[in-house]
């Protein structure tokens, strides 16, 4: 509802775009903005206002003029001024008002007002905005209202405030504040909204300051800059009022979320209800996969003065039993490289595995060597690549965790805090603390082991987590009548012995390895196959005829991108392959990665790059000097040639001037190995100027040439005749 002489402000817009409603017929109420030393009424349909008041997208404040003053507090010369403006403003509202609230009307109205009151029309607009906007009664028309007369007294409130009184009272009649109503409550959702639910993550302290600034101050401007004047305290809500309420309809996940990200929520501040091992029913139902960075810094296995930085520590874990599935140690990744050798671990015969590093078990300490039903992966290294493989030749479902969720995948997350945990306590070269402080001795330089040396490390760690208790495993009743130890290796064969069989063996590593493989495409043409800019043959393609029949066809195959000697074109079936070797015209790339390879190619297009812009600027500067050769021409001819000279004459006799120019040419041409003598130089003085003449060899002039040009072509013509 529109209630008249309400004040209301707009949220979307600029803070002190604020408006009174002067005047109410409905349908049609009319309003004057707060701002504006001349601000004339405006009208607008009643249903649009309560439509955005509704909205909420305008909000009814308090009346900033809203001050009663006692005329004992104000000047004799601000009483007058007051009382000459209100006896003209007065008067003309009660009659003008129809013909001053419209726009048509409005100017001719004023003129009358001005002619009748011997004023200036200007200031008869200034004391009717005066009046409109600070509130339509008398002491609107005090002079500079907002900063003159005496200490404001408080108008009386038609209630008294709610709530525990305050222990001092904030004004001199006692008033003890303002009293929270629905408005005064959309405000404070108003600032909360605009300004604390924001990325810039204000504090709700400087949030109550917004607020303020927007419904409970006046701005004003001194020596040109913009200032805010806050009301007097017994007026304005305070910041316990504007705490209590936001306390009361707090929303956490809606603040965190959009103060900080949903992915923060979602991963700190989210509620847990249930855990990981309630999402299978027994060993291989889920594995998770993820990869770490090692806390520590590795030597060269070669020379152990160089230090190769930090290892990649891929793991893959049983949700059900928790038990260790698969590893991978090295310096691959994180990428799909690092995630494949884990996976093509993870099917791995461990007590094989083991004895590779010298470390002697027995399968019951480490059985795993199985594929699951579903692998729990990060997005990163599991989209593309060769999931579709995986999904489709092997039966395994791939389900990837939203971005920066690192909960989702927490069981193998917390033992690889266990892992690095362990590792900063035992190894020389661990990171021991994120910031080093200035003297500290850089802990790289203590850096002994190598990636072998950690790798043993690691299988070690692995292992004793295989025989670990897990504290607060949900035991099932089976488990507790059986009188299980919650170990990873118990956990995994009583599952094995008790539950849903999950697991699948793999008989030929080959098959696993096709499908790890990354794919893409080769170009079958006349050269061979092409492949990341290599060439490769196969004894297929050629009894085929694939250079022939297929060419500028593509065809899929598979790779390893660590050595690029070789590519294979895998079959229909899935379980076997033609093999691909490089070709003599790429074996300079022979034995190198496809990073490598890559690396040269780009040199070579920059090479190729540079040489273009080499071969630009010949072009550009011989085709300089021909265009001034042939200008030279032009103009050489035109002042030797006479420009009377017909067609006829100008195209007559060119085999005979051809064998002319000919034998001119041949005296110029032809060898003499007869070293001729120096010439010797001497001076030659004018007898009568007693000056140096100029003794060089002149250049045959262009009419001399001409002349025996033209003695030869006569000779010339007289023999042919």
């Amino acid at each position: 509802m529109i209630y008249y002489n309400q004040v209301y402000q707009y949220i979307n817009k600029e803070a002190k775009n604020r408006l009174r409603v002067i005047d109410i017929d409905d349908p049609i109420a009319y309003y004057v903005e707060l701002h504006g030393d001349t601000s004339m009424p405006k009208k607008i349909d009643i249903a649009i206002l309560d439509a955005e008041v509704q909205a909420e997208v305008l909000l009814a404040i308090p009346d900033p003029y809203a001050k009663s003053y006692s005329d004992s507090d104000l000047t004799d010369n601000q009483l007058r001024k007051r009382d000459e403006d209100w006896h003209v403003v007065s008067d003309a509202w009660n009659v003008y008002k129809e013909r001053l609230l419209e726009k048509k009307t409005r100017e001719a109205a004023l003129a009358e007002i001005a002619s009748k009151s011997g004023m200036s029309k200007l200031k008869i607009k200034r004391a009717f905005t005066r009046f409109w906007q600070r509130g339509l009664n008398k002491n609107a028309l005090l002079p500079d209202y907002m900063y003159s007369g005496g200490k404001g007294k408080e108008r009386d409130l038609s209630e008294s405030k709610v709530g525990r009184p305050r222990k001092y009272a904030l004004s001199d009649d006692g008033q003890q504040g303002i009293n929270i109503t629905e408005e005064v409550k959309r405000q404070f959702a108003f600032v909360i909204k605009k300004y604390y639910r924001k990325k810039e993550q204000i504090s709700l302290a400087e949030t109550y300051d917004y607020l303020l600034r927007e419904f409970y101050s006046d701005e004003y401007v001194e020596n040109t800059i913009v200032k805010y004047k806050v009301w007097d305290a017994s007026r304005i809500p305070t910041y316990n009022q504007f705490y209590y309420w936001f306390k009361k309809y707090e929303d956490p996940q809606l603040d965190i979320a959009l103060r900080i990200s949903e992915k923060e929520f979602n991963l700190k501040h989210r509620p847990i209800l249930n855990n990981s091992t309630m999402e299978t029913d027994g060993p291989g139902t889920r594995f998770q996969i993820d990869a770490t960075i090692g806390d520590i810094y590795l030597v060269s296995s070669f020379d152990r003065s160089l230090v190769i930085g930090r290892p990649v520590i891929y793991g893959i874990i049983d949700v059900y039993s928790r038990m260790v599935t698969g590893i991978y140690v090295g310096l691959e990744g994180p990428s799909w490289i690092g995630a494949m050798m884990a996976l093509d671990n993870m099917v791995t015969d461990k007590v094989e595995y083991c004895q590779q590093f010298n470390i002697n078990i027995d399968e019951s300490q480490w059985p795993a060597k199985h594929l699951p039903e579903i692998i729990i992966a990060d997005r990163g290294e599991f989209e593309g690549y060769s999931v579709e493989n995986l999904i489709n030749n092997l039966n395994i479902k791939i389900e990837n965790t939203s971005a920066y969720r690192g909960d989702l995948k927490g069981i193998i997350e917390r033992q690889f805090r266990t892992i690095n945990g362990r590792i900063k306590h035992k190894t020389p070269g661990a990171i021991q603390k994120e910031f080093r402080e200035r003297g500290d001795r850089d802990y790289r330089l203590d850096a002994s082991l190598n990636l072998e040396e950690f790798i043993k490390i690691v299988i070690h760690l692995v292992l004793k987590h295989n025989q670990k208790i897990i504290e607060k495993y949900p035991l099932e009743k089976g488990m507790i009548t059986s009188g299980l130890t919650a170990t990873p290796v118990n956990l995994w064969n009583w599952g094995i012995a008790n539950k849903k069989g999950r697991l699948q063996t793999v008989m030929d590593k080959n098959v696993l390895r096709m499908n790890l493989l990354p794919k893409g495409r080769a170009r079958i043409s006349r050269a061979g196959l092409k492949f990341k800019g290599l060439f490769y043959g196969a004894e297929k393609a050629i009894n085929e005829q694939w250079y022939v029949k297929l060419k500028n066809t593509s065809i899929e195959v598979l790779y390893d991108p660590r050595e690029m000697n070789q590519i294979y074109i895998p079959y229909p079936d899935g379980r076997d392959f033609d093999t691909c070797y490089l070709l003599d015209t790429s074996l300079e790339y022979k034995g190198n990665t496809l990073e490598e390879v890559e690396f040269y190619q780009n040199l070579l297009q920059e090479a190729k790059a540079e040489e273009q812009v080499r071969q630009r600027e010949n072009t550009i500067n011989a085709d300089l000097a021909i265009e001034k050769i042939v200008k030279e021409a032009m103009n050489d001819k035109k002042q030797s040639v006479p420009q009377s000279n017909n067609k006829s004459e100008k195209l007559r006799d060119i085999r005979v001037n051809r064998q002319v120019e000919k034998g001119l040419n041949r005296e110029d041409e032809k060898f003499n190995l007869i070293d001729k003598p120096d010439e010797v130089q001497v001076d030659i003085i004018d007898f009568e100027t007693k000056e140096k003449i100029n003794n060089s060899s002149p250049k045959k002039s262009p009419s001399r040439l001409m002349q025996k040009l033209k003695k030869k072509r006569d000779e010339e013509f007289g023999k042919n005749k």
